[in-house]
Parts: C-alpha cells; sequence; structure tokens
C-alpha cells in the first residue's frame, strides 16, 4: 500500500494513522498544501481543523483557520487532546510548547531526520519517528 507513494506521503499515512488510533479532537499547525495526514484524520471520522498563516490551499474538506502560532487564538484550541505538525520550522517548536501546555493538549511533531528541538522530547515510533514535546497533564484526555 505505501510502496507506490512518495516518501513524503509514506510519513503522513503513518502519522494520520497513529493519530486516528489515539486521539478523538486534534489540530495541525501550519497545514499549508500538505493536507494528507488531515485527510486521514478526517476520513477516520476525528474532530479536527488545520491552521496556517495563509488559507489559500484551503480545501472544503479540511477545515483551515488562519492562526499565527507566535500569537494564537487559545480559544481556537481549548479542550484539544492534541496539537501537532509535520516538518514545521524549528523557531515554531517553543510557541506549540507554549500552547500545548495552555490548553494541557499533547504535542507531536514530525521532523526532518536532521531537525529537533532541545533534547528532543519523547520519541514515539510509530513506523517513523515523532517528538512528543509534551503530554497532557489531564489523565481523562491521555489515550495511552
Amino acid at each position: 500500500m505505501y510502496v507506490a507513494m512518495g516518501w513524503h506521503k509514506h510519513i503522513e499515512h503513518f502519522f494520520g494513522d497513529y493519530i486516528a488510533r489515539n486521539y478523538r479532537k486534534v489540530a495541525e499547525i501550519g497545514i499549508g498544501k500538505n493536507i494528507t495526514a488531515a485527510l486521514i484524520i478526517r476520513e477516520e471520522g476525528l474532530d479536527i481543523f488545520c491552521t496556517d498563516i495563509r488559507t489559500e490551499f484551503c480545501r472544503e474538506d479540511i477545515p483551515v483557520i488562519m492562526d499565527d502560532i507566535f500569537s494564537p487564538r487559545i480559544m481556537l484550541y481549548s479542550g484539544l487532546e492534541l496539537i501537532y505538525s509535520i516538518r514545521p520550522a524549528v523557531e515554531m517548536i517553543p510557541p506549540m510548547i507554549a500552547l500545548a501546555r495552555r490548553v494541557d493538549a499533547d504535542l507531536l511533531v514530525y521532523h526532518l531526520g536532521f531537525e529537533g528541538y532541545g533534547d528532543g522530547g519523547e520519541l514515539i515510533d510509530c513506523g517513523v519517528i515523532l517528538h512528543r514535546y509534551h503530554a497532557s497533564q489531564n489523565p481523562s484526555k491521555r489515550v495511552f
């Protein structure tokens, strides 16, 4: 199934499948043009929205909200179980960690192989390596 697709789509399939198995209410930060993981998550019936500083790549099947992680509208993220991002710029990681802490959500990031932030967070192998930089402190929100 994954052999016919490019490596990047392979990554998004593993990431999307992992999220769909472990969470119910999520947001992707900095979606840009890459909607594969969000589509997988949406197709599995999860409550998802995506954010980006530009919305020219919006599609009807994926809700994209204009928001800037450097000055986020906190109420958008209230009640989430997970905030995630795929290949974000490293300078986006500190404000994503701060947001995840503030709304008490897990934060998962997929970096390019040579990138990371700080100590790299907790590593999760779901077929690709994810970095969990924040874990929800509310046991009822934790799914694993």
